[in-house]
């Protein structure tokens, strides 16, 4: 999604995603790419992703999601319907 001031991304990441450092990478690969907003475990074992900024860093946290940390195995990343609230990493 972009807007006037960016871009925002907000997704759902499934796999092996808990356990293996996944919020972390999120946060360093944020962080790298001067990206807001936040991760965290869900109930079911996916990762909740919402990140703001610039449209190109945006489409790098994006494919880096794919990805993940070592050790991780990421099977999905579904978009959802909203940009959550961004929170400062």
């Amino acid at each position: 999604e972009q807007g006037a001031a960016g871009a925002a991304l907000h997704v759902r990441v499934e796999g092996v995603v808990q356990g293996v450092g996944f919020r972390r990478f999120v946060q360093r690969t944020a962080e790298r790419l001067a990206l807001a907003g936040w991760a965290r475990n869900l109930a079911d074992g996916a990762v909740e992703v919402a990140a703001a900024g610039a449209p190109e860093a945006i489409e790098a946290l994006h494919a880096a999601l794919h990805r993940g940390p070592a050790g991780a195995a990421v099977d999905r990343v579904a978009p959802l319907a909203d940009v959550a609230a961004g929170l400062p990493f």
